[in-house]
């Protein structure tokens, strides 16, 4: 059964999401008034066809909004999606259109299931809303759940609290499938799996990419499952991105020093190389009252005093590999100390 055909409008060398100046304020109430929360601000990158786009960062810098605001659970203050050429929401792709080739997989996998519908329902539900018989959406919902290593037979008729954790994500991953998408996002879909459940989920994950022909954007905080399963990382701290490059060049060349920092405080298996200091100290900023020049600077060993006055932009530290850092932009101020005085006492 084909009841959707998602095609390749732009070819190949086209991205398949393109996401330009994406910023996301939210109202909240305080001492000092009324305040907004910058969990987004002017974020820019690209997920090519056929890519794991991994997306890492600290609790609290804008990855998970970042996801809903590429699936359009929220609207975006400013900023543009254009999937495959054509700018979301407009005459040419539609919002209902859109929503058929990107689909979601949540982290909570009991949350994000509806407690009064079986399995079987659950999966069926969206194409039962795009106007798929009943009797065929019940079909591919089997069909689906066979795929993702569920006997229909067992599970079709169950609820979610009739599930483990790993079993209800695999649901999910079933239901994120049925309208045959071509990008799923996944947002922290493995994080509340024990570590043998993770492994069979992962390697789904990593089968369903090869034989469907799928784009994922997987957001997760473990980096040794990022750096297993993606093409190309995106770094993000305080509502901004900091490094995307080459998921091999970024691990072992990162040119932020935020990545790097993240990067030191992977567990080793070795007990020659454990760390014995945290590689950053004290808090992040407050996303309300952000600070000047590089968000960054507060915590970094490297900074200057002309981090707090000058922000710095993605820069290309090789081919395909990008910093936004003053230490990667060569003739920057950073580099001589004189202008970095001028700078800041201009300031």
């Amino acid at each position: 059964m084909q009841p959707f055909h998602n095609q390749d409008i732009g070819g190949p060398a086209q991205p398949l999401l393109r996401v330009s100046g994406l910023v996301k304020y939210f109202p909240v109430r305080s001492a000092q008034g009324r305040v907004q929360v910058q969990a987004v601000d002017n974020v820019n990158f690209e997920v090519k066809k056929g890519e794991t786009l991994g997306v890492v960062g600290e609790s609290g810098c804008g990855k998970s909004t970042t996801a809903r605001l590429l699936m359009q659970l929220l609207t975006q203050d400013k900023g543009e999606l254009v999937f495959d050429g054509q700018s979301v929401g407009s005459a040419a792709l539609s919002m209902k259109a859109y929503r058929r080739q990107v689909q979601m997989v949540f982290q909570d996998s009991y949350a994000s299931l509806n407690p009064r519908m079986t399995m079987e329902e659950s999966i069926a539900f969206g194409q039962r809303v795009h106007g798929v018989s009943a009797r065929e959406a019940r079909e591919y919902a089997h069909y689906l759940l066979a795929h993702v290593g569920l006997d229909p037979a067992r599970f079709a008729g169950r609820y979610p609290h009739e599930l483990s954790g790993g079993q209800r994500q695999r649901v999910n991953i079933a239901r994120a499938l049925a309208m045959k998408p071509r990008m799923v996002i996944l947002d922290e879909a493995v994080s509340a799996l024990d570590k043998s459940v993770e492994a069979q989920v992962l390697t789904l994950l990593q089968d369903l990419k090869r034989t469907l022909d799928l784009t994922y954007v997987f957001i997760s905080h473990d980096l040794h499952v990022v750096r297993w399963l993606s093409d190309r990382i995106l770094v993000m701290y305080l509502g901004e991105v900091v490094e995307v490059g080459p998921a091999e060049a970024l691990f072992t060349g990162a040119a932020h020093p935020y990545t790097q920092a993240l990067l030191s405080s992977m567990p080793s298996m070795d007990p020659n190389h454990r760390t014995l200091a945290s590689p950053l100290s004290g808090d992040p900023p407050s996303p309300i009252s952000p600070p000047t020049g590089c968000r960054f600077h507060t915590r970094c060993p490297q900074a200057k005093p002309v981090c707090q006055q000058v922000k710095p932009q993605l820069s290309a530290v090789s081919e395909g590999h990008q910093a936004a850092c003053l230490m990667a932009q060569p003739g920057s101020p950073w580099y001589v100390e004189t202008p970095v005085r001028e700078v800041y006492s201009a300031a």
